[in-house]
Order: structure tokens, then C-alpha cells, then sequence
């Protein structure tokens, strides 16, 4: 661990190219992967316990669901090698080339080094052979449990939440994402300087004194804590500014819709496909931080402002949560959340848990929510014969435009916010303004023109009619057709 700086970079706990006795002109890092699989399910895991996911596929998940010893269901899980395969993703996200990889199979976790002593050689071994740079667990590693293994092989360690991190910090572009992350990041680095005084003294400590290694670790601390407190101030400012900009659109009856999902889901593909914004896509998870909001226009010529979010993991680290919470009270504010889910994946079901678990953790999951199931380009064939859009789900693919028309249909069906309203009006034709804003803010079903006025019957939003509530034509018993109708159609 480097010693903490008086001002600390934003990128601290990464994989940038150290030196430790190979080459690094290279440019790239070599990661070698360690996955842990526990064969006793009674052992101490940190798979959190909730219910089924909104929206997930009965017949699909039946028999993944099942338990054997009761007939609750339970929360689908990872198996090792599916962990193991989503930690390459993460490492090639983070820009590391991958060299090797070992899975281990345990009862239970070893207290000192997660492995054992006797797999620490082994690994130890693969790592100098292959010239590792880093050793990359898929497991979060306790502070004491880092050092011995980096005590044990002599190459850097990095568990599971600091490639997290470290990706977020690589791909965080605005202001408020750098600070977030750079928040998440002193948060994981601060209970890891304990016990590493020695190594960060530059002199030496006495036997019986207390030692300048403890002192610059103080220092240290007191630099960091100092830090956080400068950048949870910035973020705080961060908050209020968008509450002050989120009071301005909830004066105006526009309801935002917000795209969560697992990351890699396709959500910013499919952003761009219904708004055309041209967010960065990127097959790489995490590759959006920044939040992004843009206008639509649904059916009905409501507009509503959907809002881009970033994707959700297997156990994100909880200081991601807080420190993003700025960012994701656009999902807690939202009328509407659509759970974006990569409908190809083999581990669908399983991603839907984790995002129903983080939906929960952000008091958002009793939300309104549609279930777009993305990617049905990449199903096979004799699969998506099979597969139909009901009530709570869409099949889209959003690089192939197709479904898009029925989600924004669904979209408009859901919300309930400036609701739309079947009216007659009879409109001078001299309100020439009037007639554009209804031309373009409502949909028209009949029309026809008479002494001079025209006779509209159309849909249209609870704020613009009321715009126009003296043209109405309330003589007609309610739900009867108007003479309009009888009319040519638009």
C-alpha cells in the first residue's frame, strides 16, 4: 500500500502499471484470477437473503428456485464457475490481460488467507511462471487476510470490491462521479492502513517506543478521514443542486422513467435507441457512472424524461451504494422503473436478484416497474418462438429497433401522472396556436370544420387540457361519439 498523499488522486486503489521485477512497458497489467467455491452451504457466505425477483420467468427459474429441504423458494445464486466468468469480464473491463486462473473448491473459508496454505504455494507458483503483475481474487478479502497473502506470494492482491472500484474510477467522467468514487474508495482504503505502520515508515521504529511507522500511519489516517470529509461536503452541494433542479421539473407535470438493470444489460443501448442521445455504449461492464437524463415523446404525445443509471452488480460494494446514492435518487424519485435484463444471458434469473436486492436497499423497490427483457437478437431461434410479451414484461432488442414500439406503448399505459383524457373541443380556427399545441401534444382521432370553428376529439394530457377547458363541448352525454367522428380521419 502506498502511503496517503495530502491530496489524495481520485485513482487510488487500481491496477495501474507498477513495476515488481517484469516488464511494464507492456502497458497492459497480467492478472491471474482465484475463484473459491464453498461446498458447505451452511458455511458463512455473503449471499444476502430476498424475495423472487419482480418480473422474473417462472418456467425458467422453477427448478433453480426449488430448495430441497423446504418448498420456499429462494433467491437464485452464481455458481462458482459463473462468479469465475463474470470476474474475467471485470478484469478485461479494467484494462488487465489475464494469464491464468485457478478455482478452488472448500468446506468453508480459511480465517487467515480465504485459501489455505497449501493452495497459496500452488498459486504462488502458477503466478511467477505466468509473470503475473497482480493476483485478482473473486471474494472480498478482509484487510488481515490481503496482507498475509500479499506476505505469502509477494505480488500485489486485489479483491473483488477494489476491481470495482478501480473500474468505477476508470470510467467516472463528470465531477460528481469522480467524487463518488473517489469517496468509495477512502471508505475501503481507511480500515487497511491498520497494521501496515512499518511498511509506510521511511525510518524505522525503536523497540519500547512507539515508533515513527505508527506515527505516519496516524498521519496518514488523519490525512484520509480529513479527505472524506472534503468530499462528502462536495457531494452533499452535489445533492442539493439536484434536488434544486429536480423541484423545477416537478413543478412541470413530467414524470421520469428510470432504466436500472444489471451491468452489461444493454441499458444504454437501448437509452440511445428511444432517445437518441448517443451515450457511450460499450460492451464492457460499468461503462456507464454518469446519469443521464433526456426527453421522449410516448404515444399518447405525453413527454416524459428518462433517466440512464448505472448498472448493478453481484454484491456491490456497499460503499458504492452510499456514495452513489446522489446519483440513484433519480431511481428512488422515479413513476416508473423499467428493469432492463440481458435476455440471452444464461444467468438471467440470477442477475435479477441482485438488482432486486439493490432496488431494495434503495427503498426503491416498491416502485412501479416493467420488465424489458433486452438482447432477443441474441436469443436462439427456437427460443424466442417461445417467448411473449405479458403484463409486467417486453422483449426488445434495442440494437435491432424492435419491440421498442410496444414498450413505449406499455410505458404510456403505466403512468399515471398527467393523465390522458378523451374530450370534444370546438376551437375557433383563429386560435391558430391553440390548434398547433393540440396538433402536437395530443392525438387526434377526429376532426371537422364548421362556422368557422373546428371540432376536434382527440386524447390528450390533463395539463394541456386544461389550457383549453373553455372550447370543451360539454353538451354530449359522456362516453357517446361526437358528431366530429363521423368525419374524415386524420
Amino acid at each position: 500500500m502506498r502511503k496517503a498523499e495530502s491530496r489524495l488522486p481520485s485513482r487510488t486503489l487500481g491496477l495501474a502499471p507498477r513495476h515488481n521485477g517484469h516488464d511494464t512497458r507492456r502497458g497492459v497489467e497480467r492478472a491471474f484470477l482465484v475463484g473459491v467455491d464453498y461446498r458447505l452451504r451452511g458455511a458463512k457466505t455473503k449471499v444476502p437473503k430476498s424475495p423472487l425477483p419482480a418480473g422474473a420467468t417462472a418456467a425458467r427459474d422453477s427448478a433453480a428456485l426449488r430448495t430441497p429441504a423446504a418448498s420456499k423458494p429462494r433467491i437464485p445464486e452464481f455458481s462458482a464457475e459463473e462468479s469465475l466468468a463474470e470476474l474475467r469480464a471485470l478484469t478485461e473491463s479494467a484494462g488487465a490481460e489475464i494469464v491464468g486462473e485457478v478455482l478452488q473448491h472448500r468446506d468453508r473459508p480459511d480465517p487467515a488467507t480465504l485459501i489455505g496454505r497449501g493452495k497459496l504455494e500452488e498459486i504462488a507458483g502458477a503466478a511467477a511462471s505466468s509473470e503475473a503483475d497482480v493476483i485478482l481474487f473473486d471474494h472480498d478479502l478482509t484487510p488481515s487476510q490481503q496482507r498475509n497473502i500479499e506476505n505469502a506470494l509477494h505480488t500485489r492482491v486485489i479483491d473483488r470490491t477494489q476491481l470495482i472500484l478501480d473500474i468505477f474510477a476508470r470510467h467516472a467522467r463528470t465531477k460528481e462521479g469522480q467524487l463518488q468514487v473517489e469517496l468509495a474508495q477512502l471508505n475501503y482504503m481507511l480500515p487497511r492502513l491498520t497494521g501496515r505502520g512499518i511498511e509506510m515508515s521511511q525510518l524505522g521504529g525503536g523497540i519500547g517506543t512507539r515508533g515513527p511507522g505508527e506515527t505516519q500511519l496516524e498521519t496518514d489516517k488523519r490525512k484520509i478521514a480529513r479527505r472524506v470529509r472534503h468530499v462528502k461536503e462536495q457531494i452533499e452541494e452535489v445533492r442539493r443542486i439536484r434536488a434544486q433542479q429536480r423541484q423545477r421539473r416537478e413543478s412541470v407535470p413530467v414524470p421520469t422513467v428510470a432504466l436500472v438493470g444489471y451491468t452489461n444489460a444493454g441499458k444504454s443501448t437501448l437509452f440511445n435507441a428511444l432517445t437518441q442521445a448517443g451515450v457511450l455504449e460499450s460492451p464492457r461492464m460499468f461503462a456507464t457512472l454518469d446519469p443521464t437524463l433526456r426527453s421522449i415523446t410516448l404515444p399518447s404525445k405525453r413527454k416524459v424524461l428518462l433517466s440512464d443509471t448505472v448498472g448493478f452488480i453481484r454484491s456491490l460494494p456497499h460503499t458504492l451504494v452510499s456514495a452513489f446514492r446522489a446519483t440513484l435518487e433519480e431511481v428512488q424519485r422515479a413513476s416508473l422503473v423499467l428493469e432492463v435484463s440481458d435476455a440471452s444471458s444464461l444467468t438471467c434469473a440470477e442477475q435479477d436478484a441482485q438488482v432486486e436486492i439493490v432496488l431494495r436497499e434503495l427503498e426503491a423497490d416498491k416502485k412501479p416497474r416493467l420488465h424489458v427483457q433486452n438482447k432477443l437478437d441474441l436469443v436462439p431461434a427456437a427460443e424466442r418462438s417461445h417467448l411473449a410479451n405479458d403484463v409486467a414484461t417486453v422483449y426488445v432488442s434495442a440494437t435491432k429497433q424492435t419491440g421498442l414500439p410496444e414498450l413505449l406503448a406499455r410505458i404510456d399505459a403505466l403512468l399515471d401522472q398527467d393523465p390522458i383524457q378523451r374530450v370534444r373541443l370546438r376551437v375557433p380556427q383563429s386560435e391558430g396556436k391553440v390548434l398547433a399545441e393540440l396538433e402536437a401534444k395530443s392525438r387526434i382521432y377526429a376532426r371537422s370544420y364548421r362556422d368557422g370553428a373546428v371540432d376536434l376529439e382527440l386524447d390528450a394530457p390533463e395539463s394541456v387540457l386544461r389550457r383549453v377547458e373553455k372550447w370543451a363541448v360539454r353538451s354530449q352525454a359522456k362516453g357517446k361519439r361526437s358528431d366530429a367522428a363521423s368525419s374524415t380521419r386524420p
